[in-house]
Parts: C-alpha cells; structure tokens; sequence
C-alpha cells in the first residue's frame, strides 16, 4: 500500500505492505467557498452590531494580522477590508491605518517575509498604509491591566492605542488553547514576551487542552484579555486541509471563535477505537512543517494515538531550521529529555523552554523519530532522532511483527475527541 503524505511544499510517499493493519486518519470532508471574497464581503455585511456602523468616526484604526507561520488569505482580503473602512468613515485617511504583523514571539517580520504576508499594494506606496512588524521584546506597548487570573495586559501600542482595532485569523485547534481565533492574534500574537509567558505558563493546568474552550483557563484568561484591550472586531477564516477556505466569520471575538471552533471541530476531529502500536504522522505541509517549532504541534494528536511505549515518525521538513533560539539554547543543555523534564517542572516558566517540555513529556514514554531536512546534529541538539522514513518504518515493521498503524495526514490541525 503507498501512501502520500504532505512534506514541505512537497509530498512523500510511504509504503506499508498490504498484511499490516493501518487506519488512515484524515480531515472530514469540507466543501470549499466558490467565492471566498464574497463570502468575506457577506461575513461584515452581516455583522450584529458592526464596528463599522456603530460609533463616531475613529481618529486610527489598527489591523492586526498573522505571520506565515498561519496561511490565511491575507493578500486577499485586506485590500477589500481597507477599502471598505475608508468607504465607511470618508474622513479617515489611509495614514491612519495600521497594519500589525503578530507572531507572537516569534522573529519580527523582515522584509522577504513581509512580501509573503502582505499585497504589494501596501509594500509598494499605493496603498500608504502603515506597516509595523510586532517584536514581543523591543516594540512599544499600551498597558491594560491585569486579567483576573493575574496575566498582565500588555500590546503592541499601534493597536493598543487604536480607536477600532481589528484582529485577522484563522480559527485551528491549538494544544492547550483549545482553539485558536477569537482575540488571540492580538492578546498573543502583538503582545509583551511577559503578556505571553504569564498566559501560557497555564499549559500544564486541568483544561488547557485541544479542543477545550469552555473549562480551559489559557483560553478565558486571553477571552478577557481581548476585552480589557477592547478588539472591536474579529474576522476568522476555517480552512480545509488544503488551505481554502470554508467558512469566514466577523464579528465579536469571542463569538466568531465559537462559531468557527464548531466548524472547525467538525473536519478535524478524529475518533479511534484503541492506541496503535506506531503512528505515522505528517504536519500537513508548508507553513505547518515550516520550523521544528511549529512541528512540535502536529506530536500532540499522533502522542494521543499511540500506546505507552509505542512508535511515531514525524513527517517535517522545517525549512527555517529549529525556529526559536530560545527553545534551542535551552534544551541543548540537557543530557536527556528526563532531566529536561525534571528541570523545567522544577523551575520557574519560561517561553521557549516550554516547547521542550512538550516536546519531553512525549519522547519519555514513546519513541519518537523525525523525517526531516534539519541535520542530525542540530535535531540531536534538541534531544531528538532523525530517520529516513522508509527505512524507519520498515525497521519498525521487523521488529513488531504485525503492528497496528495510523497514519495522521494532517496532524498539526487534528484532534481526537473521543474514542469510538
């Protein structure tokens, strides 16, 4: 049996002989939108209560967007939303918009991402909106207070101090957010490394788990965060497993990400009988394989499917390498993923050294094997195994006998909800 599986911008495909028991875990079927401009011009038409027609005319407006790490279409829809906010407010100059490019604490954007992201129109001067690439460390910030749970309120000050600020996104499911959307492209992705890190260090808290929105505390503590710095509206995209687009919401951020989490739980929630002895898992490609950092993601679900002691071959071709410093310089001060373990359970939070926790709390109980073009040494480093996947999976095969498999085809936006 050959099965291809997404890799890159590319694919790969794997042979499994015909004896061996394998289930194939794929999204659920999703019609993609004939016209995903229209439906996007409908999705603010519709709006209750619109940023757009409620209120005097704002004196600055602030779009937050994503990085590339997140395929929305960007260069699609911004163009249609700048035009239909100087439509709505006549006096309003296009000066006065701002577009903020959020990554959380990932790098600014330089310019070669910038042309990825973003309509030339806004990088070549006709549309002379303006343009800040958001940097969790050094960029200036508007301060909101504290959530109820102590996580200090902090953003990026050209939308924090914006008179309507808007956050554009993709509603996916996120390891312990639950699901991503809703505010967190602003209460994440253009906020303080401090904002960030009190919020996420809730990772290993009752709740804070895929899928879960109404008991996970990482979840409402960025709910009221988005409403302490007043995101007037949010406008969230669900994709298919290729990357088009089914549904886009706009509204209130909490709503739309409730909606779109229905939508979005619907395609890629999975279900199985019993943990299988190895899982194959593919991170679903270009941007979601872009960096071991964003792969990391795609280890959750297949970690899910796989028994205590069992075997998973990640699929990752991490093209922009380890992907965070920070993550790197930590976990390549330890001898094993136990001590690692031992060490960040025992210390105070940091961001980065989380992702080798999550990283560890998988590769102590399971084996755990990267396809990957990131060298030996480098994924060595991060207390990691490189294989080539044929060879891997045909050495598994020897060894088990007649081992159950899954194969994951798109893991990083995947989920198990329950078992059948």
């Amino acid at each position: 049996m050959d099965i291809k599986l997404k890799y890159g911008s590319d694919s790969l495909v794997l042979n499994i002989p015909d004896s061996i028991s394998v289930d194939i875990f794929e999204p659920n079927e999703a019609s993609p939108l004939a016209d995903p401009l229209a439906a996007f011009l409908n999705a603010l038409d519709a709006m209750d209560g619109s940023a757009f027609t409620s209120g005097s005319t704002p004196k600055s407006v602030a779009i937050a967007v994503p990085d590339e790490t997140r395929p929305l279409p960007i260069k699609l829809f911004l163009p249609v939303l700048i035009e239909r906010i100087l439509k709505t407010f006549p006096s309003l100059k296009v000066e006065d918009i701002s577009i903020v490019v959020g990554g959380g604490l990932h790098p600014p954007a330089d310019s070669a991402q910038l042309q990825r992201i973003l309509p030339s129109s806004l990088l070549d001067g006709s549309c002379p909106c303006k343009i800040v690439c958001h940097d969790a460390k050094n960029s200036p910030m508007t301060y909101f207070g504290e959530t109820s749970r102590g996580t200090p309120v902090e953003v990026n000050a050209a939308i924090g101090t914006a008179d309507l600020k808007i956050v554009m996104g993709m509603i996916d499911v996120h390891q312990f957010v639950g699901f991503t959307g809703g505010s967190k492209g602003v209460a994440i992705g253009c906020a303080s490394a401090r904002m960030i890190t009190a919020n996420h260090k809730m990772l290993a808290k009752e709740g804070a788990s895929a899928a879960n929105i109404e008991s996970n505390p990482v979840r409402q503590d960025l709910n009221e965060a988005g409403e302490l710095i007043g995101v007037n509206l949010a406008i969230n995209v669900v994709l298919d497993a290729s990357k088009k687009p089914v549904i886009v919401l706009a509204g209130k951020p909490v709503d739309v990400m409730k909606a779109g989490a229905v939508e979005t739980a619907r395609i890629y929630g999975l279900k199985m009988k019993e943990p299988y002895d190895i899982v194959i898992a593919s991170c679903g490609g270009n941007p979601k394989d872009i960096c071991l950092y964003q792969a990391q993601k795609g280890l959750t679900p297949a970690a899910q499917a796989c028994k205590e002691g069992g075997k998973i071959l990640i699929l990752a071709e991490c093209s922009q390498g380890i992907g965070d410093d920070v993550y790197h310089d930590y976990v390549k001060q330890f001898p094993c993923p136990h001590a690692l373990m031992k060490a960040f359970q025992s210390s105070e939070f940091r961001m980065g050294a989380h992702k080798a926790f999550l990283f560890a709390r998988v590769t102590t109980k399971k084996e755990v094997v990267f396809h990957t073009a990131l060298d030996e040494k480098a994924l060595s480093e991060c207390l990691l195994k490189k294989g080539e996947a044929q060879a891997t999976l045909n050495q598994w095969i020897k060894e088990l006998k007649s081992p159950r498999i899954a194969v994951l085809k798109n893991a990083n936006s995947s989920f198990f909800s329950s078992n059948e």
